[in-house]
């Protein structure tokens, strides 16, 4: 989401030191100047404006639509304000709404980048994905610097697999970085084929945005734990503590926490969703914190005041992460782990957790935080619940003979490249089917349309609905070999396949996101699924669908 700025004051008022300290991150303060400012006349339209974004960042977005409102009474043809109204629309999760405010914006001013962006953005909130595209591809006519758009749009390209021409813009995108003109989002970059040191250049300029007011930051004293404190106190910041894939890997760690020698707190800013996995997360640490109301600031007050001394993030730079709590540097120790596979390139996060295989220590370099290693694999792997009931192939569209290649990754994970091994291995491998996640309404015939391309016929594609955990975890028994994707691999995918019992092959990459099924394998004591090149991979492929005693060895 983009903010767009108030424009800049000719002079040092109220306003615009307000403006200055919303830029600083010292929000509070900026909202009282603001305030003030109002008070001397209500009628500044750069003022309510200004009020406007400093609020939507203290996450009080029903306030700032009030105000946006009050700024568009003001200057009905003004795009900033629409822009920005339609984000705080989106935070309340009105998007329909949001839409509408940014599509005005958009009228208002059509060479507008911020404009477009943030339509698109909403788009992609409600699904309508080929939209957002649209939207998306006209940002880089009216500006070539504005590489963020463009890395979206490779990004969304990818989420539906549309693939024409799809590597000459990643390969433009890679060129243009690192930008000293627009940030790009991190995580955009993890299914790209993006270095190492390229994945730290990003990740320092996104963590820009970030930065507070060094009065506005925390301190500590250098000593964790005093006298006073016999346990060590524990916190862990995430939006995921309900049905999502972080919650399934982790809930058994929280609940084996050693209490003799951890106090444990979660602090929780997404949904409550009410199911038993939340229920089951709320007793398994001894605080349940949620800091849904609370805005970056209040939040970052309250883990300072438990007295933390480590905080772990599980969110990094992917979907609903709040970074910004972490740069009032709440606790002495702040620590990523496990929700974001890349470097943050921030200077408010200490350490990293890994292992020795998914992130050797030969890649700190390419790292601002401290690598740490787990003995055995980074991943925490709770015990799944598997469905006893197997359906039928039938049932899930499969041929009841013939060989079932699978992968159930999200389809941003797909390319061309390992698209056409996929399609080799079907043409030499005589009855067999490719099984796929039908992620959206788009992807099945766009691969469909990539198969035919290549000679295979679209029906020896079959795709799967989503399903709950269990049911799903059952269907794995009807396939025979999980294929991986490069470069970015299968993550909780992975070990979904390995507690089913299905054989993973991957193929290791030059990043922590494409060495994560390989940690895996390594930890299960399958190795020689880990392959080292796209050759070696294809070739293992076509061994394992052909020798159906090897195969059968793996399985058990």
């Amino acid at each position: 989401m983009n903010v767009v700025p108030t424009p800049p004051q000719g002079q040092l008022t109220l306003c615009g030191a307000a403006s200055q300290l919303v830029r600083a991150g010292a929000l509070a303060e900026a909202e009282r100047l603001y305030r003030a400012g109002l008070i001397v006349d209500p009628s500044q339209w750069e003022c309510l404006h200004g009020l406007g974004i400093a609020l939507a960042r203290e996450n009080k977005p029903v306030e700032a639509a009030i105000i946006f409102h009050r700024a568009i009474l003001l200057r009905p043809d003004s795009a900033p304000t629409y822009s920005n109204l339609g984000n705080t629309l989106v935070l309340q999760g009105q998007t329909e709404g949001a839409i509408g405010a940014h599509r005005r914006s958009v009228v208002i001013e059509p060479s507008g980048v911020e404009a477009y962006c943030n339509l698109a953005a909403a788009l992609v909130e409600r699904n309508r994905l080929t939209d957002a595209i649209r939207f998306y591809a006209r940002v880089p006519a009216l500006d070539p610097r504005a590489i963020g758009a463009l890395a979206q749009l490779v990004f969304l390209r990818r989420q539906v697999c549309s693939w024409s021409g799809l590597e000459q813009q990643s390969a433009r995108l890679l060129s243009q970085l690192p930008s000293e003109t627009d940030r790009v989002s991190p995580f955009s970059l993890l299914s790209a084929a993006c270095s190492p040191m390229e994945q730290l250049s990003a990740g320092r300029l996104w963590a820009t945005e970030f930065k507070v007011l060094p009065q506005s930051r925390h301190h500590h004293d250098t000593a964790i734990r005093g006298s006073d404190k016999p346990r060590l106190r524990l916190g862990y910041l995430s939006a995921d503590f309900h049905i999502h894939a972080t919650a399934h890997l982790t809930v058994e760690l929280f609940e084996s926490h050693d209490r003799s020698r951890f106090e444990t707190f979660a602090y929780s800013y997404g949904p409550d969703d009410g199911s038993p996995m939340r229920r089951r997360l709320e007793a398994a640490f001894e605080h349940f914190i949620d800091l849904r109301g609370c805005s970056d600031a209040e939040a970052a007050r309250r883990i300072h005041d438990d007295g933390i001394d480590i905080l772990v993030d599980l969110k990094g730079y992917t979907q609903d992460a709040r970074t910004r709590i972490l740069a009032f540097r709440p606790a002495p120790v702040q620590v990523s782990f496990l929700g974001y596979p890349g470097t943050m390139g921030a200077e408010f996060i200490d350490y990293a957790i890994a292992d020795r295989f998914v992130l050797p220590f030969d890649q700190q370099p390419a790292w601002d935080e401290k690598i740490v290693h787990l003995p055995d694999c980074y991943q925490p792997n709770s015990r799944r619940p598997i469905a006893e009931a197997t359906p039928s192939r039938k049932e899930c569209g499969l041929p009841e003979d013939g060989f079932v290649f699978c992968c159930f990754n999200n389809s941003y994970k797909l390319n061309p490249g390992m698209f056409d091994i996929w399609m080799r291995l079907l043409e030499a491998v005589p009855g067999s089917v490719l099984w796929l996640l039908e992620a959206n309404a788009l992807v099945r015939d766009n691969l469909r349309k990539e198969a035919a391309a290549r000679g295979v016929a679209a029906e020896r594609l079959v795709f799967a609905p989503r399903l709950g955990l269990a049911e799903h975890l059952a269907r794995h028994r009807l396939a025979d070999l999980f294929l991986d994707t490069l470069p970015y691999n299968a993550h909780t995918t992975a070990s979904d396949a390995l507690w089913a019992g299905l054989p993973v092959l991957t193929c290791v990459g030059g990043t922590f996101a494409g060495r994560v099924a390989g940690s895996l394998l390594h930890a299960v004591g399958l190795p020689e699924l880990v392959t080292g090149s796209p050759a070696e991979y294809q070739a293992l492929a076509l061994r394992l669908a052909t020798e159906p005693e090897t195969l059968a060895a793996l399985r058990r």
